[in-house]
């Protein structure tokens, strides 16, 4: 297969850093562009001085130039933690809205093929189990997190406004919870924060009675279902949900956290935060039908890579 040349933003980041890594190890060129407002250079010092790769330090928000020809953009730049959107909610409205908006007028201007990445906040909290497609969503556009969930339901429409309007070949990925190595330890998402504490022999703390289902999919399994959308040549223009239909409770995650660490550590129980999806779970159909994908690393394995990864970070 003929390289290409991709454009990554949130490049620096966790997701960002391993489409990296892949199109990398795929013979194609990679420009990678971050703001670095909550990505680390850390995550993509290993491909510095690469020869098919370049970084661009710069905000998607603001007009984006990128010289020469494009192949593919797979747009990820964002905060995706409660914690960033809480700390950084204008930032986050603009870089899925306006951000979106440029990487959009960009592909066309280069006939370019777009992924977005979106995400199941799109579902808020769900009154349908499992969460297909066609479910619009129950979502607080005024809560604390609203400023992501509405930020990303906006970035859908446009997708789809210049698919439908402009012709342009675009994906909409609706990505749920993602786990592996290069997470940051501290962005408040339960799995890291799990791993975290147990490491450090502190309480685990969990919000709410721990009854709320999580669905975990290894970083890899998410990667690949970003490359099966960019490279077929189907009209996927989704959205398709990506994410591990094996449900999960916080409870369970905990105590499997505690066994693979061999932690003594116990579980403190806190009010649930504001709008906390109760459940959160991917029907993956279609994903199995146009992409023939589904995830492959159980939960087990998976946890084993990035405790060991966050091990030796700590260490």
């Amino acid at each position: 297969m003929k390289s290409k040349r991709v454009l990554i933003t949130g490049a620096a980041g966790f997701l960002g850093s391993h489409l990296c890594d892949r199109f990398i190890a795929n013979g194609d060129e990679v420009l990678a562009m971050d703001n670095l407002i909550t990505g680390n250079m850390e995550n993509l010092e290993h491909l510095s001085g690469h020869p098919n790769f370049t970084f661009y330090h710069h905000d998607v928000s603001t007009f984006v130039h990128v010289p020469g020809k494009l192949d593919y953009i797979l747009h990820f730049a964002s905060p995706a933690s409660p914690i960033d959107y809480l700390k950084i909610p204008i930032q986050t409205l603009k870089v899925s809205s306006l951000g979106t908006h440029n990487l959009l007028g960009l592909a066309l201007n280069k006939k370019a093929r777009i992924l977005v990445a979106s995400t199941s906040e799109v579902y808020g909290d769900p009154l349908v189990h499992p969460q297909t497609e066609e479910y619009w969503g129950n979502v607080n556009p005024v809560g604390p997190r609203g400023v992501y969930d509405e930020a990303k339901r906006f970035q859908e429409a446009m997708t789809m406004a210049y698919h439908t309007f402009h012709g342009l070949e675009t994906r909409i990925a609706r990505i749920f919870n993602t786990y592996g190595p290069r997470m940051r330890l501290n962005d408040g998402r339960v799995l890291p924060a799990f791993i975290g504490q147990a490491l450090r022999g502190e309480d685990l703390t969990v919000f709410g009675d721990g009854s709320q289902t999580r669905s975990f999919c290894y970083v890899d399994d998410t990667v690949q279902a970003m490359l099966l959308m960019m490279e077929t040549s189907k009209e996927v223009t989704g959205p398709i949900n990506v994410g591990n239909p094996v449900e999960c409770t916080i409870l369970q995650l905990a105590n499997l956290i505690l066994e693979l660490t061999g932690s003594k550590s116990t579980l403190s129980f806190l009010p649930a935060g504001a709008d906390d999806p109760l459940k959160r779970q991917p029907a993956i159909k279609l994903a199995q039908k146009e992409l023939a994908w589904q995830p492959q690393l159980e939960l087990k394995e998976g946890l084993q890579k990035t405790i060991a990864y966050f091990q030796s970070y700590l260490n």
